[in-house]
């Protein structure tokens, strides 16, 4: 058996397919995006007015640590990112379901959290795995449900 066996193959995808897979990877790669240059307008707006945004600093625990529902809710979780001096979300794998107007998906992510407290420069990195749920209104992807689960942590002083 050669490497490539355990490769599987798909079947070819329509032009709309791809083009709601690229439009959903990048939805999500905005989503890093805004929150890496504090962008918290931006990052609200690309969820839907009735969303539902879950928090699990365990990904273990089936009790979320927080849950929000709504857009507006969002706010708060975004603006706690400024307690850091920066941060570089680098997102890697996912997987997506395209269903006609939704799709489910997941995505991972290292997230590197950089701050000073007590003086002394500190680097954060979280894996976090995105279960998401999107919704395609007016011909535009949105984040419905956004499920953000927190495999690990690592926390160490770093040098500048």
């Amino acid at each position: 058996m050669g490497i490539h066996a355990a490769v599987p193959i798909s079947a070819p995808m329509s032009e709309q397919e791809a083009a709601d897979r690229l439009a959903l990877r990048e939805l999500v790669d905005a989503y890093a995006h805004c929150a890496d240059t504090r962008d918290a307008e931006g990052q609200m707006a690309l969820f839907t007015k009735d969303t539902h945004f879950v928090v699990h600093m365990d990904s273990r625990s089936p009790e979320p640590t927080q849950e929000l529902h709504g857009r507006d809710a969002l706010a708060p979780v975004f603006a706690n990112l400024n307690t850091y001096d920066t941060t570089t979300h680098f997102n890697g794998q996912s997987t997506v379901t395209v269903d006609g107007d939704t799709a489910t998906g997941e995505t991972y992510c290292l997230a590197h959290h950089l701050w000073q407290p007590d003086g002394r420069r500190t680097l954060m990195v979280a894996s976090i795995r995105y279960l998401d749920t999107f919704a395609k209104l007016d011909g535009r992807w949105f984040f419905a449900e956004r499920k953000l689960m927190v495999d690990w942590t690592e926390t160490r002083l770093s040098t500048p």
